[in-house]
């Protein structure tokens, strides 16, 4: 009960989101932590159209201005390009876009 409260808490409540947006990436069989990943590449915060990544919890996109469906691809592809780019690492989704 007390991690689950804890897991709450982290968890950007204040925007409409569709919970977590990237499986925990791996690299060399070492875990690494997205939000982690996305501090280093100035991802947090990060605003395409009405798509923010949250500044709470950056494993998360948030809905901040009537964010479209486009706006929530751009801004997984550029995290996904940063990674890439930064950390030669590749970012696999929770979600599954039709």
């Amino acid at each position: 009960m007390y991690y689950k409260r804890e897991r709450y808490m982290k968890q950007p409540r204040n925007y409409p989101n569709a919970g977590s947006v990237f499986k925990r990436p791996y690299k060399n069989g070492e875990s690494l932590y997205v939000w982690k990943l996305f501090d280093a590449t100035s991802l947090r915060g990060h605003q395409i159209g009405g798509a923010q990544i949250s500044e709470k919890h950056p494993g998360f996109i948030v809905n901040v201005d009537n964010a479209t469906s486009t706006d929530c691809v751009n801004l997984i592809k550029e995290a996904q390009k940063r990674v890439k780019e930064a950390f030669d690492v590749d970012l696999e989704l929770e979600w599954r876009i039709i």
